[in-house]
């Protein structure tokens, strides 16, 4: 079930109690647009997907930002909120990381345990 997103854009897809939420995400595969990531910003719209990538850090970033680790079967296994100038602990399993203002997660009740599904705009 390997992922082959390619950098672009796309919706992520959150599934909770008879719910689904669409939140707008940016998709980023290439080593370039996964080190820049959300440097430099001041707010983002929707989501960023980071894949591959087991960790994360905040230096040079304005805002704190959500952070959920997902696994292969894109599942969430970790949930953290991040201050700027932080180093994030890498995640064993996890093959993506999904990033987004600080408070965001919980507002699309992304939490461990959900499943996520991402859908790029080319398909």
């Amino acid at each position: 079930m390997g992922q082959r997103w390619r950098d672009g854009r796309g919706v992520l897809v959150v599934r909770r109690e008879g719910d689904t939420i669409t939140v707008p995400l940016e998709i980023a595969t290439s080593y370039r647009a996964r080190t820049k990531g959300l440097l430099g910003r001041d707010s983002v719209d929707g989501a960023v997907l980071l894949s591959p990538a087991g960790s994360v850090h905040t230096f040079g970033m304005r805002i704190p930002i959500d952070v959920a680790y997902v696994d292969r079967r894109l599942r969430v296994i970790a949930v953290r909120t991040m201050r700027p100038g932080r180093l994030g602990l890498p995640r064993l399993r996890s093959r993506h990381v999904l990033e987004a203002e600080a408070g965001a997660m919980a507002g699309w009740g992304l939490r461990v345990g959900a499943r996520v599904e991402v859908r790029p705009a080319d398909q």
